[in-house]
């Protein structure tokens, strides 16, 4: 394999104070003022400006990248400081969008910000993605992903894709208009999204912070390798990153010869479900509010109130009066005995999405009066009991 053609042509002319900045760019001989032009032409939208889109703007900035495009309707949170490192302190409550341009100035002032500052939809997906060279997507939930990818093969554009999970990081680049016939894109990596419920959020399983940085910084990397033509590119190749084992290995993508054509772009939330069609049955007429339990619980009925999160979260904080049964020795059934049969149930875990999932799995086992709580502990603390932290 050898590298693709420069995705990019180079611009007129660096400044002399560009070429001090530059400067040690363009003594590799693989990038040199030829480099340092094509990546000043270029326009990359970084969808997203969280865990991964935060070093991947600061280091696509500081490498000279002329046009910076950033979809992001999100403000900045105190849990996003432990990893989005193009926020600080002073900015939360901003709008992401916002910050991150402000820190990109900061260290660039040559390059041009573009702000999207709306959530990622299917309309106008295609027409935004063809104002660009190049699109990074950072995102962490599948309905975006296969947007992301679903518009890119429609706008002909390469993508550069990123995702992280505790310790864990994948990284790949997929092209479906990559020529000597190397296109793929990520529906032949992934066909079909996970069933709901298997794969957890970073918000619900967690990111070691730093791991941001080393996934990030492959996209960077992949992304100035496009634009350039250097080097061999992540095409057809899945990096997989193990930051406790410090490894990293790559795996072979090929073309999915079953894979349908991409012709139009569909609804993905539907396509991928944020929760099974059978927990979203049992939890509608099946869920109670925070409110609503506060006044169960003050007025003294008894109720089995089952936490479903997982033993660490529960460390954290916690529900008083609450029993800690894990969601998954529930689906398995080991946990049932557990559950009370002489009063109703009420599940609770962080936001109510695997709560949602415990509740049909109980009803499956007879429990037809069990409940869960609406919005999980994160609704509780943010309504009824403001003492309670929130992570």
């Amino acid at each position: 394999m050898s590298s693709l053609p420069p995705l990019v042509e180079p611009a007129g002319d660096l400044s002399n104070e560009e070429v001090a900045r530059y400067s040690r760019h363009l003594i590799i001989p693989d990038v040199g003022m030829d480099g340092q032009k094509r990546l000043k032409n270029a326009k990359v939208l970084v969808i997203g400006a969280g865990g991964l889109g935060s070093p991947t703007l600061l280091y696509l900035a500081a490498a000279g990248v002329g046009t910076i495009g950033i979809v992001e309707f999100d403000v900045v949170d105190e849990s996003n400081l432990q990893r989005q490192v193009i926020h600080g302190r002073s900015d939360v409550g901003r709008p992401k969008g916002e910050s991150a341009r402000d820190s990109i100035l900061e260290i660039n002032p040559y390059v041009q910000v573009n702000l999207h500052e709306q959530r990622l939809e299917p309309e106008g997906a295609i027409e935004l993605f063809s104002q660009y060279d190049l699109i990074l997507d950072g995102t962490d939930n599948f309905a975006t992903r296969y947007l992301v990818n679903d518009a890119a093969v429609l706008a002909h554009k390469p993508y550069v894709w990123g995702s992280i999970y505790r310790f864990e990081g994948q990284a790949s680049v997929f092209w479906e208009d990559a020529p000597d016939g190397r296109g793929l894109n990520y529906r032949d990596l992934y066909p079909q999204a996970p069933p709901p419920g298997m794969v957890p959020s970073c918000a619900e399983g967690g990111v070691l912070g730093i791991l941001c940085a080393s996934i990030g910084s492959i996209m960077g990397t992949e992304a100035i390798k496009l634009i350039c033509g250097i080097g061999e590119p992540l095409l057809g190749r899945l990096m997989v990153y193990d930051a406790l084992d410090m490894t990293y290995r790559t795996i072979k993508i090929r073309k999915d010869p079953e894979g349908e054509k991409i012709t139009e772009l569909i609804d993905y939330d539907e396509f991928c479900g944020v929760v099974s069609t059978e927990a979203a049955e049992a939890a509608s007429g099946s869920t109670v509010t925070a409110s609503e339990l506060k006044e169960k619980l003050d007025r003294g009925a008894k109720v089995a109130l089952i936490d479903v999160r997982e033993p660490v979260e529960w460390d954290i904080v916690r529900i008083e009066g609450a029993t800690l049964v894990p969601k998954g020795d529930i689906l398995s059934g080991e946990g049932l005995a557990q559950v009370p049969h002489d009063r109703p149930t009420v599940l609770y875990c962080k936001t109510g999405i695997r709560s949602a999932e415990a509740l049909a799995a109980l009803k499956r086992a007879g429990f037809a009066d069990a409940t869960h709580l609406q919005g999980g502990i994160t609704a509780w603390a943010n309504q009824v009991d403001k003492t309670l932290p929130v992570y």
